[in-house]
Parts: C-alpha cells; structure tokens; sequence
C-alpha cells in the first residue's frame, strides 16, 4: 500500500478521462472522475486476470454498467497496457478502439457492450450464474469473481429489480457490485428524481451491502475484502462520490459536484480545464502521458498479475491431470461445440403445435448437451420449456447443479443475463416467452445481435390464433419487428439475427439443429400454440425433406411448370396445403408451395436457388397472420399478400380463423381473385 502512489494513479485516470472527452469534444467526464478511486484499487489490489492471456476462461470479469463512463475504463486499461497512447486520443473518433461507450473486446479487457442503462450489470449477472453453474461441475477452483459497476441511472432503470432480485435469491456470492452514489445525473440531482432508500432495496431482496466513501481507499480495500470473503450473498458497494472529483475553476477555486460535469467536456462548464489538469498532476502539453511514477508502478503490477495467474493455472493443471475425464468435458464446453446429435431420432407425434415440438426437441437436448441453461419468464408449462427441465432441474441457492433457471415475469432481465452467460462462456444459454412479449426483451435481443451472442430465444404463442387472450396476447407487429433483424448487419457483416418460424414437428426439429449450429449471432424460434397437420411428406423421410429448411426456403409441394406458387411461414404453410388441394380438385390448377422458415438465410443463397423456390415469372401468393410486410419483399410487387393489419380480438382460435379469412376455402377464394385479377 503506498498513499502517494494510489492518489497520483487515481489522478492520472482523472486526468485521462477529461483529455479524452476535450479532445473529442464530447463524452462524460465527471462521472469517471469520481469512479476513478475505486478503479485504480480495484485493478490493482484484487482484480484477478493473466495480462499475457486476456482470454483466460478463469480470469475475474468487470461488467461496466454505465457505459458513458467508457473513458473510465480505457484510462484504466490503459495504465494497465491494453490501450497505447494513441488510443485513448483518438476516444470516439471514426476506426479507433475507443468508441463512445464500451464495445466487448476481451482482448483488451472489455467484457461486454454497454450504454443502454441497467443492461450491463445485468449481463454480470448472468456471468456470475455461469461461474456457479461451471463451479458446481468441475469444482471449488472455479471462484473468479465478476465485478460489476452501476451508476444512479443504472438503478433507476426498472430491469435493477429483476436483476437485484435474482442474484438475491441465487445467492450469487461471486457478484460484487460497485454503486457510484454521487447524486448526479445527467440533466437532474438525483434527489428530483427518486427518494428511495437504494441500500434497503437490495437487502431486502438478498443482498450484503455496505456503504463508503467511495474516494477513501482503504474504505474501498475493506469494502473489497470484505465482498470477497462473502460466501453467501451478494454484495453491494455503495460508493459516495463526487461528480468531476478534482475539478478547478478558472480563479483555482475547486468546482466539484455540478451537473453540468456530467455529460460535456469541462472547458464548456463552470470548471477550468488547464488548471483541472494541473491540480490533478498532469502535463498540459501532453495530456495524455501516463506520469512517470504510475508507468513504473503498474509495468511492476502487470508482471505481478501474471505470476499470479501462473500459479493458478498450476493449480488447475494439477486438477486437469487428475481428473482427466472432467477436464475434458470442461475443455469441450470452452470449445463452443456441440456434441453429436442426432434431431432425426426425435420422435413426434401427428398435428403437434410447434410449442410441443420443442418441448421435445429440449428433452432431447436435456440428455445430450450438458453445458445448457434454459430459462423461462414464469411461462415453463405452457412455452413447453418444461420438456428440459422435467429432465433437469432449477437453479437455486447453494444448489448450481441444475440447468433451468426460473426467472420469474422478468423478460428482459431473462434476455439480459442470457446475454452475460454468453459472453461468460461455456454455457448455451436459452430464454423462453409468450412472442407478444419479446417487445418486453427488445433492448437485450438488440444487444445480443451487437454482440454477436449465440442466445437462443424460444417465443411461443405466435400469432392471433391465441385467441380468447385477446388482443393484448395476440402477435400481429411482432414477426416484422423480429425479422428487421435479419436484413440488419452486425459489424462482422453478417446477419445481426437468425429468425426461423417453422411450419410443422419436422421443420422444429430442424430449426433447433439450425439454432444450435448458429455460433455466431442470436437466434429465435417463433412457435405455435395450436396444434399444426404436419406437411406431407413428398418421400420417405419428411425430417429429411424439412432439412431444405437450413437454406431458408424450400418447396414442400412441387410440380412442374404451376400456375401459381403459394409462399407463406409457420401454420400458414398448412393453411396453404388445404388451399391449394382446392385449388387442384375444383379449379385444375397446378401449384406450389414454398416454406419460408428464415427469409434471411433464404436471402443469403444463390440468385438460382432463390428462383427455383420462388420464381418471378409466376404469380405469387403470400399468406402471414401478421402483417403482410413479413412476406411482401419475397412475392414482389406483382405478387399479392393476404395478412392481419389490424389488432386481434378475444374468441376461440378456429373463430378467428374464419373471421380472419384463414380457412383453406377462404384462401382458396382469395388466391382466384388474385389470378383473376393477374390475367386481367
């Protein structure tokens, strides 16, 4: 412990943070000021991680919650050798490592992507529940901690409940959170906005917390110490800040504690920026050196992390030699592979809802793929997520060797901490909901894809045949929503989402294969509640005609040279079957029928393809119990699609069918009027 050189550390991260956000003109300066304290001990005292092996899967993780404190971070990651000086001058500029709130880049130390608030320590939830989860497979050595940190936004926002709630209840000793209480936000004190007793709040729901001043730093090594050694809670750390800690104005005065600090370089506030620098230590020439004595200070620490590092690798060599077994299945599950399955052995019964079809798909899966956590939002008996954990069982305090977590009516919580155990690794992570609720999950779906998080989401439920729930349960918007996110790249430039909604039992087995093998981007599989007349098989094996599914389209009903081709997804497809038998018995027309399972993996194949399935020489019909934009883009504009563009209403599913037009007569009808109309 040296006073002088944990102050000038400190100050130096300061001083960083308000030349990068100067610099760039634009950012948040005062809240990495008052953080900085808290950082530098942190880093230096007990965060454990290998500086040479930044991957190492047992290193400690720091999931940052509030990402407008991103400077914060590289001025951290910086003293620490992750970032060169070049870097952190170029904060926020166009092709640097520094964007404007943190992107995950573990390689430098960055564990996840943040910015939208209260989704990033949520996701440090979900790393701690894939610690435990490993921790009770392979053993006690599996005890990294993961570090979150929270800002008064962060609390505020309502997914802190289900979060706070969670690892209450879980018991997730291995979670430590730093609260940054310094009563400002962006455009309010903190006392306009809330009274709340925060500290309260999470005791009640299972938590150690302790409060400190936040810029003490041996109240921040006891506070540490004393959440490291906690073993049966949680532990919250509220830290009592100064926003823009360390600021001077133009006259010397110190000006410390304002909301403009907040969200604006300080040369546009009340404080003075050359002099802030200088009362902070640093050059104002060259604003961004690491000052002479810190460079020394963490060039030592680096070499000491590392030794430390080693000898826990030593340790867990020593484990892996004597339990070769289980640390083969442990580097299995590190790997990101899946073992070998075999979806064509699944058996099911005629007319399932497709919901039931991936309750047996999942039982299957519950056998096969031990390194797989499925959660469902108080839904598991009727998303039929309860086909894995009948063959598993839950999550609980003291208890990780489960693999089903009750999340409670907490959607987007759920998608959070599935997201956290993706970028933990190791661990498949899957959440279930009714799909009228995926709205609820939209901010974590949309950083899954940003991330490029191999989450797989089940949304049952899908269309208005829900019926008698009325229209509040009832999808309409909710597919178009979804599948934006197919035609959306991720910066790899692939597709941001993979979304499938399968037509019968077969083509569910197959979406899961497809699900599975997607590693690289988030998934959703949007089911059915009612039950489906599978697609006949055109030979032998409909499992194996389904596998057409995997290039996003096929023909499940082919002839030569048809005067029309009916396009559709999901139930609709069979909807079209029945039509189409009309079609031929009463009017002598041919026809086709093409199954859309992903219009996005169809898009990705040969111009040929895509024509064999849906040429555009022939009319084309298009049937979606959603709005009709989920298919207008595969028929074209001289095709025709028949779709909802109105809410639903409560009664019975085959009512609304009726009422709806989606009865084979109706589409029938409505597909004469089509060709009608075409050869006008």
């Amino acid at each position: 412990m040296n006073k002088k050189i944990d102050q000038q550390s400190a100050d130096n991260i300061r001083a960083l943070a308000v030349a990068m956000v100067e610099k760039a003109n634009s950012g948040h300066p005062g809240g990495p000021m008052g953080g900085a304290d808290f950082m530098h001990i942190l880093y230096s005292e007990f965060f454990n991680y290998d500086p040479s092996d930044m991957t190492w899967p047992f290193r400690d993780r720091f999931f940052m919650d509030a990402g407008h404190l991103s400077t914060l971070m590289y001025a951290q990651y910086y003293l620490l050798g992750n970032y060169e000086k070049k870097d952190v001058e170029n904060f926020r500029q166009w092709g640097s490592i520094t964007p404007g709130h943190p992107e995950v880049d573990v390689a430098r130390g960055i564990e996840n992507t943040s910015g939208p608030l209260g989704q990033g320590h949520t996701m440090g939830v979900g790393a701690a529940i894939a610690t435990k989860f490993l921790e009770a497979r392979f053993g006690d050595w599996v005890n990294h901690k993961v570090y979150g940190f929270i800002s008064d936004g962060g609390i505020q926002e309502e997914i802190s409940q289900g979060a706070g709630r969670i690892a209450g209840h879980l018991g997730l000793s291995n979670f430590i959170m730093f609260f940054d209480s310094n009563d400002i936000q962006l455009s309010t004190s903190t006392d306009e906005v809330t009274s709340e007793d925060t500290a309260a709040k999470y005791e009640a729901w299972g938590w150690k917390v302790v409060t400190i001043d936040a810029h003490n730093h041996n109240e921040i090594r006891q506070a540490l110490t004393d959440a490291n050694n906690e073993t049966e809670k949680p532990t919250l750390i509220i830290g009592k800040t100064i926003m823009g800690k360390g600021c001077v104005a133009a006259d010397g005065s110190m000006f410390e504690g304002y909301c403009e600090l907040h969200g604006q370089p300080i040369g546009a506030t009340g404080a003075d920026y050359e002099k802030t620098l200088l009362n902070l230590g640093a050059s104002i020439e060259n604003p961004f050196d690491i000052y002479e004595d810190v460079s020394d200070f963490y060039k030592n620490l680096i070499e000491e992390k590392i030794a430390k590092a080693a000898e826990k690798k030593a340790i867990i060599d020593v484990w892996k030699k004597e339990n070769k077994a289980l640390s083969d299945k442990l580097d299995f599950f590190l790997s990101g592979e899946l073992p070998e399955l075999d979806f064509e052995s699944i058996q099911h019964k005629l007319g399932l809802a497709t919901r039931v079809a991936s309750s047996n798909v999942l039982a299957y899966l519950a056998e096969n793929v031990e390194n797989m956590i499925v959660s469902s939002a108080d839904l598991s008996n009727s998303d039929k997520t309860d086909g894995f954990l009948k063959k598993s069982s839950a999550l609980q305090k003291g208890d990780f060797s489960g693999s089903f977590l009750q999340a409670g009516v907490a959607e987007l919580t759920m998608a959070c901490i599935a997201n956290g155990i993706a970028l933990h690794g190791g661990i498949i992570p899957v959440v279930a909901t009714f799909f009228v609720f995926s709205d609820y999950m939209k901010p974590a779906i949309r950083l899954s894809g940003i991330q490029e998080l191999p989450v797989k989401y089940v949304w049952t439920h899908d269309a208005f045949r829900v019926g008698e729930d009325g229209p509040t349960h009832q999808p309409i918007e909710q597919e178009a929503q979804i599948r934006l996110l197919e035609k959306l790249k991720n910066h790899s430039g692939k597709n941001s989402f993979l979304a499938m909604r399968p037509a019968d039992s077969a083509e569910t087995s197959v979406a899961w294969k497809m699900a599975l093998e997607n590693t690289n981007t988030p998934s959703g599989l949007i089911l059915s509640r009612q039950g489906i007349k599978d697609v006949p098989a055109q030979g032998e094996s409909r499992y194996k005609e389904a596998l057409a599914a995997e290039k996003g389209g096929y023909l499940v009903k082919e002839v030569e040279n048809p005067d029309v081709v009916l396009v559709a997804n999901g139930s609709e497809v069979s909807t079209l079957i029945e039509a189409a038998k009309l079609l031929e018995e009463k009017e002598n027309l041919k026809v086709n029928i093409a199954s859309i399972i992903s219009e996005g993996v169809f898009r990705l194949q040969s111009k040929a393809y895509q024509d064999s399935v849906i040429p555009k020489n022939k009319p084309l019909y298009g049937l979606t119990a959603g709005l009709p934009v989920n298919l207008e883009g595969l028929v074209g504009d001289n095709g025709k699609v028949f779709g909802v563009d109105h809410f639903g209403y409560s009664a019975p599913a085959g009512v609304l069918d009726d009422k709806f037009g989606f009865t084979g007569e109706k589409v029938c009808q409505n597909v004469l009027e089509y060709l009608k109309e075409q050869n006008a």
